[in-house]
């Protein structure tokens, strides 16, 4: 397996498309390894129809939905990969999936 530097992926030496076949990426990288770019849909929050149930931000398999101050939610791009997860379990419909 090819092993690949974080400090080159943090230049944006590499990113997902360009890495070896079976790379082992070394750790850490979870803040450093931006995931979101092959995402064709993303989630937009409409605050207004927000209750602050926090659904989405438990459901989140990457823990993209950031909590602000007073419970308001948001997302954070970088790393959403736009699943839909979050536009699903919304109970108020307060967050919908648009095309990138």
């Amino acid at each position: 397996m090819a092993e690949v530097d974080v400090k080159k992926i943090a230049r944006g030496d590499f990113t997902w498309r360009s890495l070896p076949l079976a790379a082992m990426i070394k750790v850490p990288t979870s803040l450093e390894y931006k995931t979101s770019d092959w995402r064709i849909e993303k989630p937009e929050i409409d605050q207004s129809k927000c209750i602050k149930c926090l659904l989405c931000w438990i459901y989140c398999p990457d823990m993209s939905i950031k909590r602000l101050d007073e419970g308001r939610v948001e997302v954070d791009y970088d790393f959403c990969k736009g699943c839909g997860i979050c536009a699903e379990v919304c109970p108020t419909k307060a967050i919908k999936m648009v095309e990138e």
